[in-house]
């Protein structure tokens, strides 16, 4: 049958637009208030177009780069795909809830590591005999073996980052997004972070992946979506879009 070989859709993301109002002051705002003798700046509003029209789909097996300069929209986006800033019009449909990475894992900072891997398997759903079985697993992923036992405000941003990332994919996930997560530790980390999102892929999950780093949307994701000023440049095939995006830079 023709409809085996198709994917399901996961994640569909429908004429997006995400606007939002901040105060400005200064000159470009809305001049200057002298009354009273008192020297003082006007304060108006502006509103941000963060998200002009972005419409794509993705399926299960999909691994999706988000990339684009700061500022271009991604984050926004990715907070839109989970819920935690809402449309200003579109929609967005996915199959089950989105996970952002770092969001579901409730660090505190005054427990330690050890304490951390559970509270944060408990948030993702786990019960004591998963997290039992798992948790020499997410402290040797992150690297952490040695510092496990420490509280969290004595650890580095890379490596709060590496157990984050740990605790969050040590589960199954249908849809995971992860924002820059492989940007924090060494070589070989970054290696067993691609590796695990290539294996959440496989198992009929979408991961997307936003990251400034080229070399790790290459290895990892099968399809990219460029993203400059809030709207698509460029949605297709890593190296197509990739290579353009670096033509464009150089």
């Amino acid at each position: 049958m023709a409809g085996s070989t198709e994917r399901r859709p996961t994640v569909v993301v429908d004429d997006v637009h995400v606007t939002y109002r901040v105060h400005a002051t200064g000159k470009a705002a809305a001049g200057v208030d002298t009354r009273g003798g008192l020297l003082r700046r006007a304060r108006s509003t502006r509103t941000v177009h963060a998200l002009r029209g972005v419409s794509f789909t993705a399926h299960e097996n999909d691994s999706v780069g988000i990339i684009g300069p700061n500022g271009s929209g991604k984050s926004t986006l990715m907070r839109t795909l989970v819920g935690l800033t809402p449309t200003s019009a579109g929609a967005v449909h996915a199959a089950s809830r989105p996970n952002l990475l770092g969001v579901g894992a409730a660090l505190i900072r005054d427990l330690s590591g050890a304490n951390n891997v559970v509270l944060g398997c408990l948030a993702m759903g786990l019960d004591r005999d998963e997290i039992d079985a798992r948790f020499d697993e997410i402290v040797d992923f992150a690297g952490l073996r040695e510092f496990i036992d420490l509280p969290m405000r004595t650890y580095s941003s890379g490596m709060t980052a590496r157990l984050k990332f740990a605790i969050a994919t040590a589960r199954a996930h249908d849809i995971l997004i992860v924002d820059e997560a492989l940007a924090v530790g060494d070589r070989q980390f970054r290696a067993r972070s691609e590796e695990r999102i290539r294996e959440i892929r496989d198992n009929a999950g979408t991961v997307f992946l936003v990251s400034h780093s080229m070399g790790s949307i290459r290895d990892t994701c099968n399809r990219v979506v460029w993203i400059d000023r809030g709207r698509v440049v460029m949605d297709g095939p890593t190296d197509d879009v990739v290579d353009a995006y670096e033509a464009g830079r150089a």
